[in-house]
């Protein structure tokens, strides 16, 4: 059979590692993007800065081309052994031509209000989360930027993760990554 990669995509703080995280214990492989920029950050000295891993992101992109962090998780697709690999946070359509080189791609869009993703992003406590609302505009201005609203606009499904508890989100993403198995 054919790798089923689901390529979880939506603006930072929608629920995409939340979901990512809820469906390990299905015995999915999940691949986060963000993580693959924060390794290279390390990798490099750089202290994993909201501002110094934009940067990174924006080089990598830059020099290395629009595909350039899938180059970063490459190892992590060869050698993965699930059916199913989750890719957490793709932001263009050039990764997701770049994935398609390791399986059949399914795109799992998940939409969220500003303020619950600017919400849940000052309570996720990663390093690089804004904390004020001009950095979190900032971020999305990146984001949208880089084409993430161009594999938004291209999945196969979307959620809205409006009144949903996390169990619910992680539930209704099963279901559907169930259907595309089926």
């Amino acid at each position: 059979m054919t790798k089923l990669i689901v390529c979880l995509t939506g603006m930072p703080g929608a629920g995409k590692s939340t979901i990512a995280e809820g469906l390990k214990s299905k015995g999915y492989d999940v691949i986060n993007m963000g993580n693959a920029v924060r390794k290279e950050a390390q990798r490099r000295n750089l202290e994993p800065t909201r501002s110094n891993l934009g940067k990174l992101m924006l080089e990598l992109r830059e020099k290395n081309g629009t595909g350039a962090i899938v180059e970063l998780v490459k190892p992590e697709l060869e050698s993965s052994t699930a059916d199913v690999i989750l890719i957490d946070g793709v932001r263009s359509n050039e990764e997701i031509q770049e994935l398609r080189k390791f399986g059949t791609i399914k795109l799992l869009a998940i939409h969220a209000s500003t303020d619950t993703r600017f919400d849940f992003l000052q309570k996720r406590g990663r390093s690089d989360d804004p904390q004020t609302k001009e950095h979190f505009e900032e971020r999305d201005n990146r984001e949208l930027g880089v084409g993430i609203s161009n594999s938004i606009a291209l999945s196969d499904y979307a959620i809205t993760n409006v009144g949903l508890t996390k169990d619910e989100l992680i539930e209704t993403s099963f279901k559907i990554i169930k259907n595309w198995i089926n």
